[in-house]
């Protein structure tokens, strides 16, 4: 079966248990059946919440059929990830990936990765502001500004010298800082003002708009996680985020470049046209977070420019860690995936 007709099994909701009968995974609820579904049409098991509980066979068949399942909390945070400890890739690949952080080319690559996040904000703030340049042009001129002054970061950016990324890590930290808070102010007066968005929250979020940001940040670096992994990258090995114990941070620098085409314009669109998330005790509730699953997931279907070619987003996701590895490897050049607008 092609990745067409693949699914992403999205399990939510308190008492429900994951299993397989024959070569089916099967989905029940107080022992009835919630939903079936055939091993090869499934490309990945989402777990989200608490309370969901999985047999040791499903475990084993997913393994083995190369089904990572994935464990993500009511909020969005990723918990874990299960997957066959086949999918490695070579032993080159770490080490010069490891070796990567100690010269230039973890300066280079870092300095790509803001490159391609602040380029790709400055897309999503120019998408939505030219449907506004004759509906509320006070808006489009402040988007305008701040897109100028995000370019001129760039321009920061492209003058930074040589080294390694931590003798310069502070000061690209600062850029991407500078970036964000142009981004989000401009962000929140492209949203209607009954939305009440004062600017982002990550942690602790209990409003809607920055819930659902972080909910779905929270998916798309589960996506991120696992093209690092096919790629074979060390997830927790990464360049502009320093190492912690149990923090992936390549995951969190190869996600940067995506959050504003795969997350953010949907979600604006998703508020601006009136659409609005159910909170039950200042967390998205189960059916809004059934929603804003497959709307991220038919976001990462639809198909941009990558290469001169239109691949589907979820593709280009895999294509630009395998684009990493190979530069990592000294066999290729890596260039930030930024789309149009």
């Amino acid at each position: 079966m092609s990745r067409d007709h693949s699914l992403i099994l999205t399990v939510d909701g308190f008492g429900r248990f994951i299993g397989r009968t024959s070569e089916r995974i099967v989905v029940k609820e107080k022992g009835k059946l919630v939903q079936e579904v055939p091993f090869f049409q499934v490309e990945q098991v989402l777990v989200v919440g608490n309370g969901v509980s999985l047999s040791s066979d499903l475990i084993r068949d997913c393994a083995e059929r190369g089904i990572p399942i994935l464990f993500l909390s009511g909020s969005g945070k990723p918990i874990g990830r299960l997957s066959s400890p086949d999918l490695v890739g070579t032993v080159s690949t770490r080490r010069e990936q490891m070796m990567a952080l100690l010269d230039g080319r973890g300066l280079q690559v870092t300095e790509l990765f803001l490159e391609g996040k602040i380029k790709n904000q400055m897309a999503t703030l120019k998408y939505f502001g030219r449907h506004r340049k004759e509906a509320n042009r006070e808006v489009f001129d402040r988007i305008c500004q701040g897109t100028d002054a995000m370019e001129d970061l760039l321009e920061e950016l492209k003058a930074v010298g040589e080294g390694t990324v931590d003798q310069h890590r502070e000061y690209l930290l600062s850029i991407e800082g500078r970036a964000a808070a142009h981004y989000w102010d401009l962000i929140g007066q492209i949203f209607p003002p009954e939305l009440g968005f004062v600017g982002r929250e990550r942690r602790g979020a209990t409003d809607p708009v920055n819930s659902a940001f972080n909910y779905c940040y929270g998916i798309l670096y589960t996506q991120i996680w696992g093209a690092v992994v096919l790629a074979g990258l060390d997830p927790f090995a990464g360049f502009l985020h320093t190492d912690r114990p149990g923090k992936p941070s390549l995951v969190l620098d190869c996600i940067e470049e995506f959050r504003s085409f795969a997350v953010d314009r949907p979600l604006v669109a998703f508020f601006t046209k009136g659409s609005k998330l159910r909170m039950e005790d200042d967390r998205i509730a189960e059916d809004s977070r059934r929603e804003l699953t497959g709307k991220f997931f038919a976001r990462l279907d639809e198909e941009e420019m990558y290469d001169g070619k239109r691949h589907k987003l979820r593709t280009i996701l895999q294509m630009q860690a395998r684009r990493l590895a190979v530069f990592l490897r000294n066999e290729g050049g890596y260039r930030p995936f930024v789309g149009s607008w």
